[in-house]
């Protein structure tokens, strides 16, 4: 299915990119750390499903002006323009990794825009604090103009040694030890996974990750009205299914699904298509409770 590439220019002058897929029922996704609009995880199945599925690069990613990524106050409010720009009322929110507190903000600071809130493998709560040793290895290794050239050795090593990258990446994702994993990736998802690594890059917008994945969001996920479906792997390595688990006490009403899956990556896998079946099966009830309620509110006002 064809994706379409494109700029939106903000009120204030900064640029926002983002791509399109498909077309239907509106879906705005906000990728993970080291990813960028052109992601694929998640978006081609939507589409597949009558889903219209935008995804803007954050802040500092792809060709998304860094200045956007001063708050995520600024970082929400330049996707509602965006969604005012594509004439778009309404969105369900999907909320990947390090995009978890953007999703939280937009649905919490946005309750008439946002339809229903989706947080896959989601940042809830301060994630890496700056006395961690992964903290300072991630400011070091992913700053610019240092995190182009690391990437470039990733991406050497993907495209000459794809399994001997994806077996010691495991352990960045899975509690589980890698002879247990690596077992259960299949061609297909080892393909995926490839041309996942492929299109990475950090540019600004991961230490931009660094300073918003390390505020308190407590308010912000209280606030949450919307439906809203919590994913999480219970063995995630990268991002602890805690925040789950912290993201279910705060948000009312609230659906959690734990998953038994490997790891971080739970578009990758066994079990990947049935986590795809309980995340349309969610969006469609939401879908179908909006629909309700506009059809209760129109009888009311006669």
């Amino acid at each position: 299915m064809s994706k379409s590439i494109r700029q939106h220019q903000t009120k204030d002058g900064f640029m926002l990119e983002y791509s399109i897929v498909g077309q239907g029922e509106p879906v705005l996704i906000l990728h993970g750390g080291h990813s960028s609009c052109y992601a694929e995880l998640g978006s081609n199945e939507l589409a597949a499903h009558h889903f219209s599925v935008i995804t803007p690069s954050r802040p500092g990613y792809g060709k998304t002006s860094k200045e956007l990524g001063e708050s995520l106050i600024v970082a929400c409010d330049s996707y509602i323009e965006l969604l005012d720009e594509l004439q778009i009322p309404q969105v369900h929110v999907i909320a990947m990794s390090a995009g978890g507190p953007s999703g939280i903000h937009l649905a919490s600071r946005f309750p008439n825009r946002v339809r229903s809130l989706v947080l896959q493998s989601a940042v809830t709560q301060c994630w890496l604090r700056p006395d961690d040793k992964l903290y300072k290895s991630a400011q070091l290794l992913f700053r610019p103009p240092v995190e182009k050239y690391v990437w470039a050795m990733i991406r050497f090593l993907n495209k000459l040694f794809p399994s001997f990258l994806l077996g010691n990446m495991i352990p960045s994702f899975s509690k589980l030890p890698k002879e247990k994993v690596l077992p259960q990736i299949n061609d297909v998802d080892r393909r995926k996974f490839k041309s996942l690594i492929a299109q990475q890059r950090s540019g600004h917008g991961f230490l931009i990750d660094l300073v918003h994945t390390g505020k308190d969001a407590t308010s912000a996920l209280a606030a949450i009205k919307c439906p809203t479906l919590i994913m999480h792997s219970i063995h995630d390595a990268s991002v602890s299914v805690d925040h789950a688990y912290h993201a279910k006490r705060l948000i009312p009403n609230a659906q959690l699904c734990e998953l038994d899956l490997w790891g971080h990556l739970i578009w990758l896998g066994p079990g990947a298509e049935e986590m795809n079946r309980q995340l349309l099966s969610f969006l469609e009830a939401a879908k179908k409770e909006m629909m309700s309620q506009c059809s209760q509110n129109t009888l009311a006002s006669f």
